[in-house]
């Protein structure tokens, strides 16, 4: 039972992503340099997993449109994900330095979850997502220059026991956090 309400959560909720990793599929754990409200700390998906699911969400940049919309939303329905018991990690290619400011930025993070530098990829290619690499004098919503290559924007939501429940991408930032509560929510429920 378990097996198809996972399959089934994956056909629901899951756009093709396009190689990503799926449903059922044993999530890669990883450890990393995050920032929380601004300051900068360990985290380690293994810990976090022992408090409930968690919602490991790739995004390519801090301080660009997109990711400022969904970090923002992440932000807002944070409570919503923590009455799911659902902890949330953004990764990104960001350095811990961009990503102290973002974290702690009330317009976005608002310090209501850490947020991950996997600056050389590792993490997102664990995970077989693409990274890009930024085109050359890119720069972000504050006009800083743009130094880091990008993941593709994909969402995981692991359950405990360490598979992907599933798997959200080819989405809006905006649909992509609705989509990744749904999941958590019924995963709840089961």
């Amino acid at each position: 039972m378990r097996f198809v309400s996972s399959c089934m959560l994956a056909t629901i909720f899951a756009a093709p992503a396009w190689a990503a990793l799926n449903a059922g599929d044993s999530a890669p754990d990883f450890q990393a340099q995050a920032s929380f409200a601004g300051k900068a700390t360990p985290y380690s998906l293994k810990d976090s997993l022992k408090k409930g699911p968690v919602v490991v969400y790739f995004y390519p940049s801090a301080y660009t449109s997109g990711c400022n919309v969904q970090a923002r939303e992440f932000a807002v329905r944070s409570d919503k994900f923590a009455a799911a018991g659902a902890s949330i990690i953004g990764v990104s290619l960001d350095s811990i330095s961009r990503l102290n400011a973002f974290s702690a930025d009330p317009e976005y993070c608002n310090s209501k979850f850490p947020v991950a530098s996997d600056a050389d990829g590792r993490i997102a290619r664990s995970y077989d997502l693409a990274v890009k690499q930024a085109r050359p004098g890119a720069k972000d919503t504050r006009g800083a220059d743009i130094d880091h290559d990008f993941a593709e924007r994909t969402t995981f939501i692991v359950s405990p026991d360490g598979k992907i429940a599933a798997t959200v991408g080819g989405v809006s930032p905006t649909a992509n956090v609705e989509k990744a509560l749904e999941a958590v929510q019924a995963l709840k429920g089961r």
